[in-house]
Order: structure tokens, then sequence, then C-alpha cells
């Protein structure tokens, strides 16, 4: 009975070394490694030191021995019993042992006790996931910025949970994921590997969508020349599922940097704009001239007069009234990320004539004087965004009211219908 227990303990652990084995993607020297430590640990503590034992593990089988080695000595002068034997207990084992000869036989690793297997095994557990954590955090910190696809495990409300071809598992967290998205269990989804964190030893790889990163990685799969390093993307703005702004630069003459990009009938980025849930992107050529830079980042608005602000990073854009709606874009989405993409504060202005400016400087009011019949608070926010008198803000685009002043649609059309009387 005693002998089937020690049995059932013996095949317990090799059990367990398999699923180690089997399950656990880790080095195989590694892992030997760390179950000869965590046997040797155990010996040290039964018999004080693990110096004279060998311990031999077969990750392969999922199999263990360990030997006991002693040096046999005279009957009665045994001073450690761990590391002598005398000669007669030798002679049992073999008849032919001499005093001075080393004896090496099998220890039964289930008569350390209950405890001590449990003990080991939630050492080992705990050390083979450890080193398991390990190797996933140091697969995947050298991977960051590099696009993976990735199969849908699970779908959660402020999250999507992946698994790679190795069954790790990946995070695409809502902040991450582009608002048109919609993903089903089992489909494939590409995204950039944004970042890997360790806390406390748990890895997690967070994946992103909305990265500028991500359509970086997807033009250089789609633009030769780019991956070839005959044209650089310099910059990316983007507004996840809505539209994006790349400049880009050659380093060939002969090479149109935005013709290569777009490609012949926009061929090589209709595969971008699906992937991207028809996300608009425009490409431009960057320029080291800011208001250059600044004129090609607000197209398709044809730019009159820019004035900049080096300093603070500010540009007030001047326009033809028909222009300023192009500038703007629907929602401000161009003029956002036109300063995106310049790192500039953008203000946009109409172009009004002489003539009127001097009328304007005649008969403007401030706006404070309104103030019976705007709300304090509106006008302040006005006032915010630089525009002190009446004309200034009748002569503001109404989206830049919208937009930079934070205010409701419907306040801006009460507050532009007051000032219109003024003048009437």
């Amino acid at each position: 009975m005693a002998a089937t227990k020690k049995d059932d303990e013996q095949l317990s652990m090799i059990g367990s070394f398999r699923e180690f084995q089997e399950t656990k993607h880790i080095n195989r020297t590694t892992l030997v490694s760390v179950l000869e430590e965590s046997f040797r640990n155990v010996l040290a503590k039964i018999y004080g030191t693990d110096e004279n034992f060998d311990v031999i593990v077969n990750p392969d089988k999922g199999d263990f021995e360990i030997y006991r080695n002693r040096v046999v000595v005279p009957n009665g002068e045994v001073a450690d019993q761990n590391k002598e034997i005398s000669l007669s207990d030798a002679q049992k084992i073999e008849a032919d042992y001499e005093v001075g000869e080393e004896v090496s036989e099998p220890v039964n690793f289930a008569k350390f006790g209950r405890r001590a297997i449990l003990t080991l095994r939630q050492t080992l557990a705990s050390k083979i996931l450890e080193l398991e954590h390990d190797e996933l955090y140091n697969k995947y910190k050298d991977r960051v910025g590099q696009v993976i696809a990735a199969e849908v495990y699970q779908v959660w409300k402020r999250e999507v949970l992946l698994v790679d071809d190795d069954d790790n598992e990946l995070i695409l967290p809502k902040s991450e994921q582009i608002p048109a998205d919609q993903y089903r269990k089992r489909e494939t989804v590409r995204a950039v590997i944004e970042r890997v964190d360790n806390e406390n030893n748990n890895p997690k790889i967070i994946l992103s969508r909305t990265s500028p990163t991500f359509l970086q990685r997807l033009l250089e799969q789609e633009v030769p020349e780019i991956s070839d390093g005959l044209i650089a993307i310099k910059k990316i703005a983007r507004m996840p599922g809505e539209r994006a702004k790349v400049a880009v630069e050659s380093y060939d003459d002969r090479i149109d940097p935005v013709g290569a990009c777009v490609g012949v009938h926009g061929n090589r980025v209709h595969g971008i704009v699906r992937e991207l849930c028809n996300e608009n992107i425009d490409v431009i050529n960057w320029t080291a001239n800011t208001r250059l830079f600044i004129q090609r980042a607000l197209s398709p608005a044809q730019v009159t007069d820019i004035k900049i602000d080096e300093e603070n990073k500010k540009a007030e854009v001047y326009l033809q009234p028909d222009q300023v709606s192009l500038a703007i874009g629907r929602g401000g989405l161009n003029i956002k990320l036109a300063s995106m993409l310049t790192e500039y504060t953008i203000d946009v202005y109409r172009v009004v004539d002489d003539n009127a400016q001097q009328g304007t400087e005649e008969d403007d009011v401030y706006l404070d004087q309104f103030n019976d019949e705007i709300d304090q608070w509106i006008i302040d926010a006005i006032k915010g965004i630089g525009l002190e008198t009446a004309k200034e803000v009748l002569n503001a685009p109404r989206e830049m009211l919208v937009e930079k002043a934070d205010l409701e649609e419907e306040t801006v059309d009460h507050v532009l219908e007051v000032l219109k009387k003024e003048f009437e």
C-alpha cells in the first residue's frame, strides 16, 4: 500500500513536469535549470546540503532521477550520515564495496513527505509562471511599434482580448479602437504593438489601431519607396476613423513623394483606407519652411496670408471668405489635424478690404456692452480666444467660435444675431 502511494506521488510529479513541458513555451535549458534548482532547494532543507546529490531531469520524457553519493567508511566511524556510509551498509547494496569508494544510490522523492512534495510543486509552478512571464515580456518589448495580426478571443465593453499564434493574450483597449470598429470572435485583427506593461512581473501587451504608428506601418507595407528609404514619413496626424494628414519627404529628386504614396488612382491607399474604416488620408509634401508647411497642412484651402508667432507656436491664417470653411473642415477636422501636424495653434480669420476695416474700427463696439443680452460667461469665453469687439466676432468663422470658444451652435447663433442687429 505504501509502495503504491509512493509510486502515485512519483507519477504525480512526472505528470506535472510533462504539463510544464507541453503547455509552456520555455527554453529547454532554462526549464531543466529551474527544475534542478527547485529539487536542490528541497534537498538542502532536508539534508543540510545538496552538494553530494546528483539531480537528473529529462524534460522530454517528463521524468527525473535523484542520486545521493556517500563515501564508504569503516564500521562505527560514520560522522555524517548524509555524506558517509558504513562498510557493512554499503555491502548490503553491493557486496564488493570497499572503504574509500563512493556509493551512489537512488533517492525516492516520495519519502520526503507529502508537504515537501506539495511545496515543491507550488514552487515549480510559481517559477515556471515567472519564467513564462519573463519570456513573454522579452519577446514583445522589442516588438513595440510592429504590426501584428491576432485572433479575437473575447469582446468586452472596455477592451478586446486577442491571442497570437502562441496563444499569448493581447489587449486592445477601447481607447485604442477606431470608433467604427466591429469585432467578432475568431476573426483576425491587425494592430500595432503600442506598449508592454510589466506590473509585478505580469506583462500586458497593449495594442492600438488609433496610433499614428499604425498608419505609418501600413504605409510602409504598401509603399515600397518608404521601406526602401527613398521616401520618409516626417509626421502623421490622425483623427482615427475620420481623417489623417501625412507629411512625407523624398530623398530622390526623381520621385514625387505624394504621388508615390497615393499611387495610380489611389490604389496604394485604398487598402489602408478600408483597414482604417474609411479614414480619409491626405498626403502632403513636408518642408522645413513653417509658413509653407502650415499652408500645405490647411489644404485644400487657399491661404492669403500667415502671421507666425514662433515663441508661442501660434499662427494667424487669413483667408478669403469662401476658403474659410475649407480650412476649418467638417466638424473642425481640417484645422485640428493641421494644428496637430504642424504643432502650431492655428487661428483662422476672414480677409476684409481696407474700407471695410476702416469702417469696422470706427463703428465697432466692445463685447462687454452686450452683457444685457448675452450672458457674461459667454462673452468671457469669446474674449478668451482673442476676440474683443462685435465686428471681430462677426468677421470670425462661425465654426471657429464653436470650436475655439467651446460653445454650443445655438449659443453662437444667438450671439451672432444679437451682434448683427447692432449694425443694421
